[in-house]
């Protein structure tokens, strides 16, 4: 379970996230949408242990993020927008290095390298530098180098971003089988409509605060909208703008 309190994180004079709350269940798959710049990527890296709030509470699994990061990288698999890897070495290299950093035992690395190794279709490019892959395999690597330690939580920031229709098919499915397991996961992304298919909360933030939260058809209530799209652009107030921008494309042309 995840419990977000009061959270606020600055940036010298600025606020990247002002003040919000949410939970995440056990079993659970919560999507944290916003536009670019809302403050979704902070968040999630305050709740993988990778920076420090500025005020409020963070607990992961019962354990405070603040206190004990070291604790929470133990039981969190996280996946940031853009993969961050060590380009001189191979995937089966990082995926070995990444073993015994986690305490893994050999025969069960082995395994679970074996089994998202064959899920992401990766096999030809186990002993290539990672550095020469394409955005997407590194995608691939960065998912299973996450998921590799079986963690209880999982934050996925734009985890789709790059895959192929076949890969973003059996992430879904994973992460519905993880739901299954018990696991909490923290999911961002851009593809509404992914969102509106596997997520049972969302929280919407803008601007660095939580402005709605609920499940897909309390938002869509709440907003008078049809789609989660259509609520998103409404809440974000993109919507009339989108309007003028297309209007004023036709007439130019």
């Amino acid at each position: 379970m995840i419990e977000v309190e009061n959270l606020t994180k600055k940036f010298g004079d600025k606020i990247a996230v002002d003040g919000i709350s949410f939970h995440v269940h056990d079993g659970e798959i919560y999507g944290l949408l916003g536009p670019n710049g809302s403050g979704k990527s902070t968040t999630m890296k305050i709740l993988a242990g990778i920076l420090k709030p500025t005020t409020g509470k963070v607990l992961v699994e019962g354990i405070n993020v603040a206190k004990n990061p070291i604790e929470v990288k133990k039981i969190v698999g996280y996946v940031p927008e853009t993969p961050i890897l060590y380009e001189s070495l191979t995937p089966s290299e990082l995926f070995n290095f990444v073993g015994s950093i986690r305490g893994i035992p050999k025969d069960k690395l082995e395994e679970r390298v074996n089994y998202f190794v064959k899920a992401f279709g990766i096999e030809e490019y186990l002993e290539q530098f990672i550095g020469t892959l394409s955005f997407g395999t590194q995608q691939k690597v960065s998912l299973i180098t996450a998921l590799l330690h079986d963690p209880k939580v999982l934050i996925l920031d734009e985890a789709m971003n790059g895959l192929d229709p076949k890969s973003a098919r059996i992430l879904r499915e994973l992460l519905l089988e993880f739901k299954n397991e018990g696991k909490s996961i923290v999911f961002s992304t851009h593809i509404l409509s992914l969102a509106e298919v596997i997520c049972d909360r969302i929280g919407v933030i803008y601007q660095g605060k939580i402005i709605a939260e609920g499940t897909i058809e309390e938002l869509k209530e709440k907003a008078h909208e049809e789609s989660l799209e259509d609520v998103f652009l409404k809440l974000t107030e993109s919507k009339d703008e989108i309007v003028h921008i297309v209007q004023a494309l036709k007439e130019s042309l």
